[in-house]
């Protein structure tokens, strides 16, 4: 099993705005690199702080620059948002620009708000993902692309960039549809599933789900690979914790009006307002794994033998938490979490000894 660092972006109460949440992530992106997570990723919403990332290419791209090791991954693109001819050149020039690194991470999306803005029906976006991604395959496998959809129509188009790796970057998709399903059931593809604020009880529901439409797919789902995404804070602090289930509630709230379509608005940030049948500080506290070394290591190790997951990503800085703490939980996290998994269930981690490789200069 692999690690990696999950970075939502969430803009709340960062002094210096956009700008300082993205210096924060170059800097929690260059401390996973020399622990030894395999892959950073980064999200993609739009038009709203819910995430300061509408563009996780291009965050990719620019990590590329002062990175040399760790796999720069896209977690995810949002398909049917795309141009499916654009998005393939740009995976393309990402893997070009980061040596070989690039990891493909794609999904449907989930957001009224976003679909609406785009102008992209949501109730269809299966369709169009399934669409777009036989054009996005053809182009970066064959690099040749004719093809005559529904959804979009393209002469026959050749492609001078191309992926270093061959036959394409790995791809993760975020998907439990059975017609997406049977589109990878026979490729390396890795499904991948995130209950984010609203933890372990959910995340195990969404993998009983993704379980039982594999089998309707037509695949035994224990010969699938899987990947998770957890919430984690690192602290010995009750205080801290609590504020924790605070950054993850907000989080949780901007999700919920996301999904709907209906935002309340301060200026450009999304207010901090309750909806019906919201949990509590103390909720969101339990279901995000947020606790000392010993709390976060047993939550963890229940998550990997009920799963079983080739990458389990972390993402340390939810809710706009300050750099301080997102970076001492990471650090915490290498030192004192990974060694009492281990204990447990041996050597399940990638994260061993990792050369110190310098930083391209700033």
């Amino acid at each position: 099993m692999k690690f990696g660092l999950f970075s939502l972006m969430t803009l709340r109460d960062h002094p210096d705005g956009a700008r300082g949440v993205m210096a924060d992530t170059r800097q929690m992106v260059e401390q996973a690199e020399e622990a030894g997570f395999d892959i950073a990723w980064f999200a993609e919403h739009h038009f709203a702080n819910y995430s300061m990332s509408p563009s996780p290419l291009m965050m990719a791209a620019h990590a590329a620059g002062w990175t040399r090791r760790i796999k720069l991954g896209a977690g995810v693109i949002v398909l049917p948002l795309y141009n499916p001819l654009r998005v393939a050149q740009e995976i393309a020039m990402l893997d070009i620009q980061s040596d070989g690194r690039a990891v493909v991470g794609i999904g449907t999306g989930y957001q009224q708000f976003e679909f609406t803005r785009f102008g992209v029906p949501i109730e269809e976006k299966v369709e169009i993902f399934l669409e777009y991604w036989d054009v996005v395959e053809m182009a970066l496998t064959q690099g040749v692309v004719e093809h005559h959809g529904k959804y979009i129509s393209v002469p026959k188009t050749t492609f001078a960039v191309r992926p270093m790796q061959q036959p394409m970057p790995p791809v993760y998709f975020v998907s439990s549809q059975v017609p997406i399903l049977r589109r990878f059931k026979d490729t390396d593809a890795v499904s991948w599933i995130a209950a984010s604020t609203l933890g372990s009880p959910v995340l195990y529901k969404m993998a009983d789900a993704l379980n039982q439409n594999w089998r309707v797919a037509g695949c035994d789902p224990a010969t699938k690979p899987l990947a998770i995404m957890q919430y984690i804070n690192i602290t010995d602090s009750k205080a801290e914790a609590l504020e924790a289930g605070e950054r993850a509630r907000y989080v949780g709230r901007m999700a919920h009006h996301l999904r709907v379509g209906e935002l309340p608005m301060d200026g450009t940030l999304i207010r901090d307002e309750p909806f019906a049948g919201e949990g509590t500080i103390e909720d969101y506290a339990r279901n995000t794994i947020v606790g000392d070394p010993h709390h976060v290591a047993a939550r963890m190790v229940e998550d990997i033998r009920r799963l079983n997951p080739s990458h389990y990503a972390c993402n340390f800085q939810f809710g706009c938490m300050p750099l301080e703490r997102a970076s001492r939980s990471l650090q915490r996290f290498r030192a004192e979490v990974v060694p009492l998994i281990e204990r447990e269930l041996g050597p399940v981690a990638s994260l061993g000894e990792v050369a110190r490789v310098p930083h391209a200069a700033q």
